[in-house]
């Protein structure tokens, strides 16, 4: 009733696409929709069977590296994550946080207190947990997706992508954050954008978790204690009396000490 998977070797051609439809061993052909087109060779495949029913085929290939490289514009950028909004980033725009699992919540512990009140192994408790389990997977579908066209745009644009280190495990102690946090899912995140950027001829740079990266003045430098309090959004530098917002500030500081970090190694 659970997910289920097997991966099969693909041995004398066994495994092949074919129009709109897969070949695969002792089954045969299957029609299916096809994510993206590939070049190379196909060296295995994992036949995978989700919670609510479906079925997935991952395609495991072998291709040139030089022909993945897509080039990027060439561009500069230093990003600071937060919870309100999902990243500020050093050109003063925002992304907002979808928020999937906030948003199907009541959904969810609707189902599930139905789900509570079924009769064990009977017909409608089956029912009942399907449809829990495509709640589930819509909230994944959500993530996954705005994750991974944030980090493709980010990739394409920049030569440089600069964030700062987070101790994401040390952080999900933090209980009356930790739902939010895993919601946001900046682990994942960070994980496309290390690869993505590779792909695309970038650098993914990544600043000291210490670094304060929201009390420093982008402009002149100035580090302000007052700004340790996380309820000032925004403030003006004592020294230079530049106006800031909270997240873009940090986000400057971040793309400039990764480069100065950089240049430092090198």
């Amino acid at each position: 009733s659970h997910s289920q998977s097997y991966r099969t070797r693909n041995q004398t051609n066994g495994i092949r696409i074919i129009d709109k439809r897969i070949k695969l061993p002792k089954i045969g052909l299957v029609r299916i929709k096809q994510s993206r087109d590939f070049d190379g060779r196909i060296l295995s495949a994992t036949v995978s069977r989700t919670a609510s029913g479906k079925y997935y085929v991952s395609l495991c290939v072998e291709a040139e590296k030089e022909s993945l490289l897509c080039p990027n514009n060439g561009k500069q950028i230093g990003i600071d994550v937060g919870l309100k909004v999902f990243y500020s980033d050093s050109n003063g725009d925002t992304v907002e946080n979808p928020h999937p699992l906030k948003k199907l919540q009541r959904k969810l512990r609707r189902e599930q207190r139905r789900l509570s009140r079924k009769m064990p192994k009977s017909v409608n408790r089956e029912r009942t947990r399907v449809r829990i389990a495509r709640v589930h997977e819509r909230i994944a579908n959500i993530r996954r997706d705005f994750l991974h066209k944030i980090s493709t745009r980010l990739a394409r644009e920049n030569q440089t992508v600069a964030v700062e280190h987070l101790n994401i495990t040390g952080m999900l102690r933090n209980h009356r954050l930790a739902k939010s946090i895993s919601d946001a899912s900046w682990s994942e995140f960070f994980r496309q954008l290390t690869y993505k950027t590779e792909l695309h001829g970038g650098e993914l740079l990544k600043v000291d978790t210490f670094y304060p990266s929201s009390q420093t003045c982008s402009v002149c430098g100035y580090q302000n204690p007052l700004t340790k309090d996380l309820s000032v959004r925004e403030w003006d530098c004592p020294a230079c009396g530049t106006h800031h917002d909270r997240d873009v500030n940090a986000a400057k500081n971040i793309l400039r000490k990764a480069l100065e970090d950089k240049s430092k190694v090198a």
